[in-house]
């Protein structure tokens, strides 16, 4: 299973941004899918997941309101669309396919991870 995503980048406060994520060697639409993120010296945390469907979808609350998941199976890509960007958006952001259908906010939920895109937030 092949993970890439694509679209990070440096922008200024405020601005928007859309990442894309590209999954090869499974069938994308069974699989439950999210976006992580890990700042420097800090953890990796869940941003937000979405499920097979797309029926189904949550967010970290810092993203709440500002980010939206999305996916077009028929694609079989995965989107985060960054709107209202902040300092503390800064970080590399990690797309990630669940073992199932479904999706969680617990990271060892899945098991086929890209290698990252670094989005960097200036003031």
């Amino acid at each position: 299973v092949q993970v890439v995503e694509s679209g990070g980048g440096l922008v200024q406060a405020g601005d928007s941004l859309t990442l894309s994520c590209t999954v090869s060697g499974r069938t994308f639409s069974a699989y439950g899918m999210a976006w992580f993120r890990q700042a420097p010296g800090k953890e990796r945390e869940f941003v937000a997941f979405v499920t097979w469907s797309g029926a189904n979808v949550n967010y970290a609350d810092s993203v709440e309101g500002r980010f939206t998941i999305s996916r077009n199976n028929a694609k079989a890509t995965l989107y985060l669309q960054m709107d209202s960007l902040k300092l503390e958006d800064t970080a590399v952001y990690y797309c990630a396919s669940s073992r199932t259908r479904w999706a969680s906010i617990r990271s060892d939920e899945y098991d086929a991870w890209g290698q990252g895109t670094q989005v960097t937030v200036s003031s």
